[in-house]
């Protein structure tokens, strides 16, 4: 049954941080700690959190507000549970940033926690929200709106977060699954295919995998396994085929292998797609190759405010997908929530994030995008590119009219089947240096002595976020570099980018509780200025002042007194 909890607002009259010192006491409300309760915990909306929990009169819950917040503090700290269980307990500043006076205040067991976000993930399996999520933007929200920070211009980076999963190859894949399998038996199927299980059941799937040597045996093994596998899921299909373990095999079977009408056959490492299996314990990690760099996992991408004239700026969306999704396509989500609560009109990114997708998205948001560097191969120096041209575009967005490099404009027309066309005057093209040069790359029709010019939606997509980054560059370059900043502080609390959970829904709700607490460190850092500034204007030089006033008035009072009571006497 849910219930509010409203005690944080009533303070007790006696408590541990009471009887500190004034100087102590101060120093505890100015600290993170303060800055989490007033920022955070006290304006997180409870009520949202009841769609959690029976409408029937039963035992209340433990406080919403709480549990949330142990959850922002394990992920800012990089804290275990049982770290944060005893800073929950015994540490006076994480329960007063919880809105405890008391150390023996709202004691609860561990495992209330863990009750509390398995509720969560089965609410995001049915419903597709992420309640955390939602929390995170409308707290983030007000504090916007309190702080007057300015969101019309924002940046984004994303970048590669692993789970808690061992890096396994193909074979121990196979051989885990194989296992996992054999676990789910009843007694009866076990006893009839222990012949068919000896092979792997003998020792850990590591060890299995250490004893085959060289690529040849690797192969052998795997046509093997993958036999048996095949046999396996046909023999157990009638009354397994409902269990997570069957249908994970049934999974990897299918990404690793061929079945022909020979027989099942092993396929190659190029074969394999990046959103094969990486882990039986993980079903959404995926893979990805960066550069140099071979990542399992996920990836998260932030977006916060970078307006210049902001004196802070705070983390406005994070959010988490198999890494093997494009920044094109995260930029694509995130924008219609974006412009819907923070009114965007400006995104600065790097290059990753051009393409289609996010060009019909910020088409239809109406959102410039700024890159601080342009995907794919360079134009030829030695060739006019669409992007050297000017393009004027109408409401739809489509192609209005195209002014050459020479000043030549002429209007754009739907192609004869797809895409568009522009053709210039031939009396002029034939005259114009950079026709005559080979720059430009229109060229005459045999019918039509018109000079034309082809291209396709895309490609004046492309050449428009072109001129966009040529016009910023050496400006919002700096802007985007900040956000680098911003994705290490997300990602500090976690060794080498490794979150100690599993699974797409608990990756992000650490990533966004971790967002949290940098939002908080940020605001309590920017007060914590503002305080200094208060103090920096009571000058040596404004106190003298005042002192040298207040010392004229007393003297001035003390003559006027004495000047009344001693008045000298005349007379003859």
């Amino acid at each position: 049954m849910f219930r509010k909890n409203t005690k944080h607002q009533q303070p007790a009259l006696i408590s541990a941080a009471s009887e500190l010192p004034e100087k102590q006491r101060t120093r505890l409300a100015n600290s993170w700690a303060g800055t989490f309760y007033r920022e955070f915990f006290r304006r997180l909306n409870e009520e949202a959190f009841a769609v959690l929990y029976s409408d029937l009169p039963s035992r209340p819950n433990v406080a919403v507000n709480v549990l949330i917040g142990l959850e922002a503090l394990k992920a800012g700290f990089g804290w275990s549970d049982q770290e944060l269980y005893e800073h929950f307990c015994y540490d006076l500043q994480v329960r007063y940033a919880l809105g405890y006076d008391r150390l023996g205040d709202g004691d609860f067991e561990i495992r209330s926690l863990y009750y509390f976000r398995e509720r969560l993930g089965k609410y995001n399996a049915e419903q597709g929200i992420n309640l955390l999520e939602k929390a995170f933007e409308q707290i983030t929200d007000a504090q916007i709106v309190d702080l007057k920070i300015r969101t019309g211009m924002q940046r984004m980076d994303s970048t590669q977060i692993a789970s808690n999963i061992v890096s396994a190859s193909r074979l121990q894949l196979l051989v885990e699954a194989v296992q996992r399998v054999e676990c789910l038996l009843n007694e009866s199927d076990r006893t009839r295919l222990t012949e068919t299980f000896a092979p792997y059941t003998k020792d850990s799937a590591g060890h299995y995998t250490y004893r085959v040597k060289g690529k040849e045996a690797v192969q052998e093994h795997l046509q093997k396994i993958g036999q048996t596998i095949h046999a396996l899921l046909q023999d157990l299909k009638s009354g397994y085929a409902a269990e997570t373990a069957y249908q994970v095999l049934e999974r990897i079977f299918a990404e690793n292998f061929h079945l022909l009408d020979s027989g099942v056959r092993a396929k190659e490492n190029t074969e394999i797609t990046s959103s094969c299996l990486q882990s039986v314990d993980d079903l959404e990690a995926t893979y990805r190759t960066k550069g140099t760099g071979h990542y399992k996992g996920y990836v998260a991408n932030i977006t916060e405010t970078c307006d210049p004239e902001n004196e802070i700026q705070l983390i406005t969306k994070v959010q988490v997908a198999p890494n093997n999704v494009d920044d094109s396509q995260l930029l694509a989500e995130a924008l219609p929530n974006l412009k819907e609560r923070t009114a965007v009109d400006t995104l600065v990114t790097d290059g990753g994030f051009g393409g289609e997708a996010s060009d019909n998205a910020l088409q239809d948001q109406n959102v410039t995008l700024i890159q601080t560097a342009i995907r794919g191969a360079q134009p030829d120096p030695n060739k006019f590119s669409l992007s050297d041209f000017g393009i004027q575009q109408d409401e739809k967005g489509d192609p209005a009219t195209l002014t050459c490099p020479q000043g030549q404009t002429v209007p754009v027309v739907p192609g004869r089947t797809t895409g568009w066309q522009a053709r210039f005057d031939p009396a002029l093209c034939s005259n114009c240096p950079f026709q005559l040069d080979g720059h430009c790359r229109t060229q005459p029709q045999k019918r039509d002595p018109r000079y034309l010019l082809t291209f396709t939606t895309p490609e004046i997509r492309s050449a428009k976020r072109r001129q966009d980054y040529l016009a910023h560059t050496g400006v919002s370059h700096n802007l985007r570099s900040a956000v680098e900043a911003t994705v290490r502080s997300v990602k500090h609390p976690f060794p080498a980018g490794q979150l100690p959970v599993r699974g797409k829904f608990r990756i992000a709700c650490l990533m966004i509780a971790s967002a949290t607490i940098t939002n908080v460190r940020r605001i309590q850092r920017y007060l914590m200025a503002k305080m200094k500034q208060v103090e920096a204007t009571k000058s040596p030089q404004g106190e003298a002042a005042i002192a040298a006033v207040v010392s004229f008035f007393v003297f001035s009072v003390r003559w006027l007194w004495s000047r009344l009571v001693f008045r000298p006497k005349f007379g003859y």
